[in-house]
């Protein structure tokens, strides 16, 4: 079974255990170099996921993530940087890992192999039809993701995946696959390296895209950002001096009175 999968062939490379750290380093990073063309080749489907996802939450739906290991916790990263990144509620994008959130720092046995899981996880948060749910599998073939996005279509509710195997069982199961087909690893099946570099590019292209869509970014900036620390208020008193053409104490009176980048902006405005 195993053979058939690209993540799952042999290294272009042998005996790395008699290379130097030098020739290690380096062919990793040959191996790297390959990973961003392998996703600018999906960008047409890539797109097409965006527009889905952007509908439904325009509308107010949500983005689901579901994985298992390295995708789990990919999936549970990116879903947790769009709060302090976009300003938007924690229940916007939400990524679940097989094993629940102890998983996220060790294996859980077993639990990517239920194909039930994946869908009383997705219930507790009341999953319908006005939300979106990606399934993430380097692979292509773990049950709990399988089984997740299976029941989720059968409720009618849209479905993506980002994969690293062509024709899985994964992408077969779900409307918008997304196949990043990174060939073999540098060490035979670590899918955390290539792979795993591949989904989390893709995961950032997603959420990246459909925040801005959703008007979440003015320009370049990030202007709906948390002010959690004070590397992000000096970013937001920058923000505004160059936005409003105003000093650094005004700024910064600005931000403190309003909050974030964006209330201080359209208050400006009104108060002119």
């Amino acid at each position: 079974m195993n053979s058939n999968k690209t993540t799952e062939s042999p290294s272009n490379y042998d005996h790395l255990e008699k290379m130097s750290t030098d020739e290690l380093l380096v062919n990793i990073n040959r191996e790297d170099s390959t990973i961003s063309k392998a996703v600018e080749r999906e960008i047409p489907s890539i797109t097409e996921l965006v527009d889905v996802i952007f509908e439904k939450m325009a509308a107010g739906g949500r983005l689901f993530y579901i994985g298992a290991g390295t995708s789990g916790r990919l999936g549970v990263l990116d879903a947790s940087e769009c709060p302090p990144t976009y300003g938007v509620p924690h229940d916007w994008v939400i990524g679940l890992i097989a094993g629940g959130d102890g998983a996220l720092r060790k294996a859980v046995e077993n639990a990517e192999d239920d194909t039930t899981l994946a869908w009383k996880d997705l219930s507790a948060y009341n999953i319908s039809n006005k939300d979106v749910l990606v399934g993430i599998a380097a692979s292509g073939t773990t049950p709990y993701v399988i089984g997740g996005v299976q029941e989720a279509a059968k409720h009618g509710i849209q479905t993506g995946c980002v994969t690293c195997n062509a024709n899985s069982p994964l992408s077969q199961a779900v409307k918008y696959p997304i196949e990043v087909v990174v060939g073999p690893e540098f060490v035979t099946g670590s899918t955390r390296m290539k792979a795993g570099t591949a989904q989390k590019l893709v995961l950032n292209m997603i959420t990246t895209s459909v925040m801005i869509k959703l008007g979440r970014v003015k320009g370049n900036k990030m202007i709906n950002m948390q002010l959690s620390n004070k590397k992000l208020v000096n970013r937001g008193v920058r923000m505004l001096m160059e936005e409003l053409q105003i000093d650094a104490t005004i700024a910064a009176s600005l931000l403190e009175k309003y909050h974030s980048v964006k209330n201080a902006i359209e208050n400006y405005h009104a108060g002119k």
